[in-house]
């Protein structure tokens, strides 16, 4: 039996010239880095973004900025048109866009929960199935990468719905990857922890960075950089054999399971000590 053939492997598979790729969400955090990074690896770059004031970083990085609300069927039948009109196909999808609100359970309303849900795992089912549709109709292929969570795979007190439902995009990922295969299209998903995005850092206090040296095995918190170049990997030809998979960038907190450096002996402790 002959081996398959294989393209040589050299820089240029981590290029995207020619790519179209649409980012939910993209106007700030891991979506505008994401944007940024699919930019300066070659894709033309669509953003998709519900806050209008923000969406026109797409067209800061000489592609589109269009307002969207991607939890409405006709607003993202609507982008999709003018991304094609304006760009091309997008054989590129980053379901970024999501959100959550902290809702001890017990509290918790069928309102919010459904909130959570439609936020998060709801407009990643509809963007996906009609970039992919998309995608299919072109005969292209291409690669979809999914933004999930550390949540999706350990415990989130005071925000079930919101764990439960990246918990679904995980799933989502790999029975979408299963189905797409056979049109060249590959589904991933990326699952980051502690970021340090204008949010995270707004909120965490002076003190973040200690408890964050502590918490995380790499000691420190990750960079929206590092998230985006992970998903501009899984986008690009680098990756072109893998789908399926989670992939997590969160400095090995998954991996550490709860185990953390105590503050006082460096040890590694699981638990209160």
């Amino acid at each position: 039996m002959a081996l398959p053939d294989s393209p040589p492997l050299g820089p240029d598979a981590i290029r995207l010239d020619g790519r179209v790729a649409v980012v939910t969400g993209g106007g700030a955090g891991i979506g505008r880095g994401v944007a940024a990074a699919l930019t300066a690896f070659g894709a033309r770059v669509a953003v998709w973004e519900r806050d209008a004031d923000k969406a026109g970083v797409g067209v800061e990085l000489d592609g589109l900025g269009l307002t969207v609300d991607v939890r409405e069927a006709d607003q993202v039948e609507r982008a999709l048109t003018e991304t094609i009109a304006g760009l091309g196909t997008p054989t590129i999808l980053v379901n970024n866009a999501g959100g959550t609100f902290r809702q001890p359970f017990l509290e918790s309303t069928q309102n919010g929960r459904d909130a959570v849900h439609r936020a998060n795992l709801g407009q990643v089912l509809l963007c996906t199935q009609l970039v992919a549709r998309a995608m299919v109709d072109a005969e292209l292929g291409g690669s979809i990468v999914n933004l999930t969570s550390i949540e999706a795979d350990r415990a989130a007190p005071g925000y079930a719905a919101y764990a439960a439902s990246k918990a679904g995009i995980a799933n989502f990922t790999r029975s979408a990857a299963v189905e797409l295969a056979t049109h060249g299209i590959r589904v991933n998903a990326v699952a980051p922890d502690i970021t340090a995005t204008e949010g995270i850092l707004e909120r965490a206090g002076d003190d973040a960075p200690r408890r964050w040296a502590d918490l995380v095995p790499l000691g420190r918190s990750g960079t929206v950089a590092e998230v985006a170049g992970v998903v501009a990997f899984l986008a690009s030809d680098l990756a072109a054999y893998v789908t399926g998979e989670t992939i997590h960038v969160d400095g090995g907190t998954a991996a550490a399971g709860g185990w953390y450096r105590h503050p006082e002996t460096g040890e590694h402790v699981l638990g209160p000590r």
